[in-house]
C-alpha cells in the first residue's frame, strides 16, 4: 500500500467513525443450513431531522468502515483458502472494486476479496437510511456496529 492509499483510507475511517447512527431493525436471515445464517440490519445515520447532511460528509466513510470491519472479520471458505493471508487489510482499490453509486445511493457489495468470504452488502440512501446485510456471517455485523459505538468487546481471559 502506498502512503497515499493509507492516508485516504485513514481519512475515510475517521469520517466514517464520526457518523452517529442508530439501529432501527434487525432480522436474522436463514441460510442454506442452520450454521450459515446472516442478518439484515436497518440503520439511520445522523439526527432524526430529514435535512441532516451526515450522508454527504460521512456516508462514504461509513461504508468503508463497515467494509473494513467485515474484511477484518472474514475468513476463507473452501478453495478461497489458497489466497487467504491472516494479516491482510482491505485497500481502497478493494473497496472501490465493490462500490457503486446507483440512483443516488451508495452501494458496497463484497463477495470474496483475496481469499476472504465477506458476503456483505451495504446501501446508504440520501435520507440517511442504511441497510447492512450479510450471508453466512452469523451475527458478526452486530459486533461491528457495537465496535463503532465504542462498546467493549468481551474476550476470554486465560
Amino acid at each position: 500500500m502506498t502512503p497515499g492509499d493509507i492516508s485516504a483510507g485513514m481519512h475515510l475511517i475517521e469520517n466514517g467513525s464520526l457518523v452517529e447512527f442508530r439501529i432501527l431493525d434487525t432480522q436474522v436471515l436463514p441460510g442454506p443450513d442452520d450454521a450459515e445464517f446472516g442478518v439484515r440490519i436497518d440503520l439511520r445515520l445522523g439526527e432524526e431531522e430529514e435535512d441532516s447532511n451526515d450522508v454527504e460528509w460521512g456516508g462514504l466513510g461509513f461504508c468503508f468502515v463497515l467494509a473494513a470491519l467485515s474484511f477484518a472479520d472474514a475468513r476463507p471458505r473452501g478453495a478461497s483458502e489458497i489466497d487467504y493471508q491472516e494479516d491482510d487489510q482491505i485497500t481502497l482499490i478493494d473497496f472501490l472494486e465493490c462500490f457503486s453509486f446507483v440512483r443516488g445511493e451508495l452501494h458496497f457489495r463484497g463477495d470474496y476479496i483475496r481469499g476472504r468470504r465477506l458476503k456483505t452488502d451495504i446501501s446508504v440512501k440520501p435520507d440517511g437510511m442504511v441497510r447492512l446485510e450479510t450471508v453466512g456471517r452469523g451475527k458478526a455485523a452486530l459486533q461491528w456496529l457495537d465496535r463503532l459505538k465504542g462498546k467493549k468487546m468481551m474476550s476470554l481471559i486465560s
